[in-house]
């Protein structure tokens, strides 16, 4: 993908393998706004303005090279979409999701945001989010509040979890919290997948989905494919019916190996839309 580093942002020359809607949309991140036209996304402490062009789309920001990564630009998604299009399940949600990017995010707050995502919606996962930023967070800009720190969020007692809507959850981060430090996180970078699974399943609150999810989203693992409702619903209108996730899981992981978590991406996306296969 054609693009080029500026003093003050990104300038994006390729709208078939970039497109905002699509990469904040599709379920893998809840710290992002819709302003106007842009969208305004706000990982960790940092700030960009995403606005369309003449000439594709620029990513406003002070710190280019930050959001370079985060964006997973040097990735070929040309080719991973011309890998995936062998596949006749992904025909359609090729074309409907042509602009997805799977990030590269914070291990911390993928953690704490997709044990927030269970049993929840998106609109309310953000809302919860934005409450926590808001609480304990660090003013930025334009109204925006970074993550809060690990220190900041481990000081934290029940009833301030309660307070910001987490509800039953808010025993869940008391306790991970006491599991897990960001120096941990980044330690188990290095097991293969089924060994941090396993890691990542004994943390308080985190389930198989959840697991999947960070494991994707954080660790970037491309052989795991989160099965949440929507997944559910996909896999028993294309494939033989099943009602165990698990093994829905396994047949998936099976079926797309090492490309599992992008097919599950712009899967998620297109079966959200109501679109039928």
């Amino acid at each position: 993908m054609k693009y080029t580093k500026e003093k003050n942002g990104i300038k994006i020359f390729d709208g078939e393998d970039f497109c905002p809607k699509h990469i904040l949309e599709c379920g893998q991140i809840f710290c992002y706004k819709k302003d106007g036209d842009k969208y305004i996304v706000y990982p960790q402490d940092k700030y960009a303005q995403i606005s369309q062009t003449d000439y594709g789309y620029f990513i406003e920001t002070d710190d280019a090279d930050y959001f370079e990564e985060f964006f997973d630009l040097k990735n070929d998604y040309s080719l991973i979409k011309q890998k995936l299009s062998s596949f006749k399940v992904l025909e359609k949600p090729l074309k409907f999701g042509y602009g997805i990017r799977i990030l590269n995010q914070n291990l911390f707050e993928i953690l704490i945001s997709f044990i927030m995502s269970s049993n929840n919606n998106i609109q309310r996962i953000r809302l919860i989010l934005d409450k926590i930023r808001r609480k304990i967070g660090v003013l930025r800009r334009n109204d925006v509040y970074s993550f809060p720190t690990y220190e900041k969020m481990l000081s934290c007692d029940e009833e301030f979890f309660k307070s910001v809507g987490c509800g039953y959850r808010a025993k869940y981060f008391v306790n991970v919290l006491k599991q897990i430090t960001p120096e941990k996180l980044e330690k188990m970078r290095n097991l293969d997948t089924q060994s941090l699974r396993k890691e990542l399943l004994s943390l308080c609150g985190v389930g198989p989905k959840v697991a999947d999810c960070v494991l994707l989203f954080g660790f970037k693992k491309g052989d795991v494919f989160p099965v949440d409702t929507w997944i559910h619903q996909m896999y028993n209108s294309v494939y033989p019916k099943l009602d165990n996730r698990e093994k829905m899981r396994e047949n998936l992981v099976r079926e797309f190996g090492q490309l599992s978590g992008y097919a599950q991406q712009y899967i998620f996306y297109y079966q959200r839309s109501g679109e039928s296969f």
